[in-house]
């Protein structure tokens, strides 16, 4: 009979694994990593579902509306989650998404009534360097110093799109200037963020395109206060990620689902010490310890979602010409 049992046993596991429901989140590579939020979203959120929560990372943030247009309706995407507002003109654009109704008592430094993309965390985009070193303080010091650079590309990588947003946003004509100014600053162009950064923690250069955030990573998680972010008197651009839902889901409403879960405080406490970001609704413990050190920008950049769209191929032409000379 035990060889029966067994069979028996065998057929119930996978006709209940058959029977429970898969989502599927494309993101990018940093937020599916052993140190980034998904693991931690990925069982708190199955704890309340009953479902099996799939991540699926695609490159860096702007890859990944590069891939939605590729795969279209054909997509296995229920939910993306790694846009932002630079971006999210072009994916609404496409079609291929979804209105959504999710409710939340954000806690941004932006008004925020979008109908297709609700936001998860936010940022201020900043060099980080050694606090040891002097910095520049605006980008016309830092193209005139001799300080090595490291950025990511702004048509694979939301931070590489957000330095073009920012430059576009402070200095409008001005901008080709400033790109030549630094093209002999830039060390390489890498595809996403975590190269970058990696980069810049193996002393392959001065200065990294990242986050105000990211010296609480080095604070909290290494008890390190080596690193520090460089406060320009142009202002600092914000980027606000945000996740939305694909029309052709063939799981909508646990796609909903997730949305909802997305800004409560199951999500949103986790993605201060594994995202390095400030979340989109302000955790029931507030921020952790340590978050009180960072840099507050006086003034804040973001242009519009149309508007950012709209400079997109004329900004990337002066990155591309300024970089090729």
């Amino acid at each position: 009979m035990k060889p029966l049992f067994v069979a028996s046993a065998l057929l119930a596991a996978t006709a209940a694994t058959a029977d429970t429901p898969e989502l599927v989140v494309y993101t990018y590579d940093s937020f599916v990593s052993e140190w980034g939020p998904g693991p931690a979203v990925e069982q708190a959120f199955e704890a309340t579902c009953g479902c099996d929560l799939k991540f699926v990372g695609a490159g860096d943030g702007a890859a990944l509306l590069a891939r939605i247009k590729l795969e279209g309706e054909r997509s296995d995407a229920d939910v993306v989650l790694g846009l932002d507002t630079n971006l999210t003109a072009a994916a609404k654009d496409t079609g291929l998404f979804a209105p959504i109704s999710v409710e939340a008592d954000y806690a941004l430094p932006v008004a925020w009534n979008d109908e297709v993309f609700a936001p998860y965390d936010w940022g201020y985009f900043a060099f980080v360097h050694n606090a040891a070193a002097d910095a520049p303080t605006n980008f016309k010091a830092l193209g005139e110093s001799d300080a090595k650079i490291v950025i990511q590309d702004p048509r694979s990588s939301t931070p590489g799109l957000g330095l073009l947003m920012w430059v576009k946003a402070a200095y409008g004509d001005e901008a080709p200037a400033i790109w030549e100014s630094l093209s002999d600053n830039i060390v390489t162009v890498t595809k996403g963020w975590s190269e970058a950064y990696g980069l810049f923690l193996e002393g392959e250069a001065d200065m990294v395109l990242s986050y105000t955030t990211s010296p609480a990573y080095h604070l909290i998680a290494e008890e390190d206060d080596s690193k520090a972010a460089a406060v320009f008197d142009e202002g600092h651009y914000i980027q606000v990620e945000v996740a939305g839902k694909l029309a052709a889901s063939d799981q909508p409403e646990l796609a909903d689902q997730f949305l909802q879960f997305m800004v409560s405080d199951g999500f949103q406490s986790i993605i201060p010490t594994t995202n390095w970001m400030y979340p989109a609704v302000t955790p029931a413990n507030g921020l952790p310890a340590g978050f009180e050190t960072l840099v507050n920008p006086q003034k804040a950049l973001l242009l519009p979602e149309q508007v950012a769209a709209d400079l997109r191929a004329k900004a990337l032409d002066e990155w591309r010409t300024a970089l090729s000379r």
